[in-house]
């Protein structure tokens, strides 16, 4: 069901070259792109009037109109399951504690005297958020997406979501429940690389979607490729690709854990990849076993969880100790990385590189994805080495404010000059000169 991949000899390999003999799932954006081109230049030119057409093609329902009736998403919540909107209630609190923390403040500093720079931080004007509707539902998704764009203080925030025929065009009803809950009331029956475009582009009329700054939420590959083709027009968050979890775990982590962990992120997708790393052949072979026996017991099996747990991106991955796992989970780079090994708090703050990372036998994945109060929305395919997922930050400009006394500028000038004609950038220093009658003052 899931293979082994031995890297118990004498050394591991570096860089490249060990991130090479890794599992990772096939996800070619840029073949991708060359599909999603025209539909961006269609909704470009034809602006609602494609992305409807494109949502009946895709999507299997035609639209009378994209933006979704203020009185539907009202029904949505007074029809939603008791349950359900407590525990949505819980996961938008917890959020807000979280990311109303993550909030930045405005700083000067003097640099010299009558020389300061201020980092003021600005949220986005106008957002639009992206939750997926293929084969699941991401309620979740629409409270990782919304609440740190309100904490950040961003004014204009709008959603799409693909139209779903069994609700008559509308996304699903549990998505427009949450939208009412967070009290977004901008949102979009449009799904797929249409719906990237029509938040580049914006689509006319008085119901339609003005042209937002950046776009954030996670897709599939056809939301990657539009994302990859417009950026420039729109900021993104990232092009996100197949979900991933990697569990380091040794000797006292339990395989029943262990083996519903892997299985929890393989039913997203039969794309989705599951790695256990550990040093420990006893726990690989009895994850294995506890796999078979949880299988047989799950839902999704035949279209997602089998091809997942059996596809190339998925492994268990046999080290020699744990310092060689730390490197393979590092060169890895997991969106979710579990740690389930003695003192695994001590490991975790050693870990360089994952999305989040997920501490002990208490602290899963489906924790993070629902009620932890941290984000989901988080770096795929090894971007964590250089990604981190969305935040507040995700939503804030920082920009300098540069202000100097002739005094400080007149200390710093002859420096400016210098640099200027160093670079054969004679008219930067010129501009310099031209304040003190072209002539450098000397420096104090």
């Amino acid at each position: 069901m899931i293979s082994r991949i031995d890297l118990r000899g004498e050394a591991l390999p570096e860089g490249s070259a060990l991130r090479d003999l890794l599992p990772r799932a096939e996800f070619d954006v840029e073949a991708a792109l060359e599909k999603v081109r025209p539909i961006c230049e269609d909704v470009r030119h034809h602006g609602a009037a494609a992305v409807i057409d494109y949502g009946e093609r895709f999507d299997g329902v035609r639209v009378p109109g994209l933006r979704v009736p203020a009185e539907a998403i009202t029904r949505a919540l007074d029809e939603l399951d008791p349950a359900v909107r407590a525990a949505l209630e819980e996961s938008i609190r917890r959020a807000r504690l979280v990311h109303r923390e993550q909030r930045r403040t405005t700083h000067t500093t003097q640099v010299v005297p009558g020389g300061t720079v201020t980092e003021k931080w600005i949220p986005v004007e106008r957002v639009g958020l992206y939750v997926p509707g293929g084969r699941a539902v991401y309620p979740s998704s629409v409270v990782m997406n919304v609440v740190p764009a309100q904490e950040a203080g961003v004014e204009g925030v709008a959603l799409a979501s693909p139209p779903q025929k069994e609700f008559g065009g509308l996304p699903h009803p549990t998505i427009l429940a949450a939208c009412a809950l967070l009290g977004v009331d901008e949102v979009y029956a449009a799904g797929g690389a249409q719906a990237i475009a029509m938040f580049a582009y914006g689509t006319e009329g008085p119901e339609g979607c003005a042209p937002v700054n950046l776009v954030t939420g996670p897709g599939n590959i056809y939301v990657a490729a539009a994302k990859r083709l417009l950026k420039g027009r729109i900021g993104i968050d990232a092009e996100a690709g197949p979900t991933e979890i990697a569990i380091l775990a040794d000797s006292t982590a339990d395989p029943v854990h262990v083996a519903a962990d892997l299985i929890s992120q393989a039913e997203h997708d039969p794309m989705a990849a599951s790695v256990l790393v550990t040093d420990s052949e006893e726990l690989a072979e009895a994850t294995e076993a506890e796999l078979k026996t949880q299988v047989a017991a799950s839902k999704h099996v035949d279209d997602r969880i089998v091809p997942a747990l059996a596809g190339r991106q998925s492994a268990i991955v046999l080290v020699r100790d744990l310092a060689d796992g730390l490197t393979v989970v590092d060169a890895y780079g997991a969106e979710h990385l579990e740690i389930q090994t003695r003192d695994a708090a001590a490991v975790a703050d050693r870990v360089r590189n994952a999305g989040a990372v997920f501490v002990g036998p208490w602290a899963p994945v489906s924790l993070g994805d629902y009620c932890a109060g941290s984000n989901h929305v988080l770096p795929t395919g090894g971007c964590a080495c250089h990604s981190s997922g969305l935040s507040v930050q995700s939503f804030l400009r920082g920009v300098h404010i540069v202000d100097y006394t002739r005094d400080a500028l007149a200390d710093v000038a002859h420096h400016v000059v210098t640099l200027a004609e160093a670079e054969d950038l004679p008219a930067h220093g010129a501009a310099i000169k031209a304040r003190f009658g072209w002539k450098v003052p000397e420096s104090k």
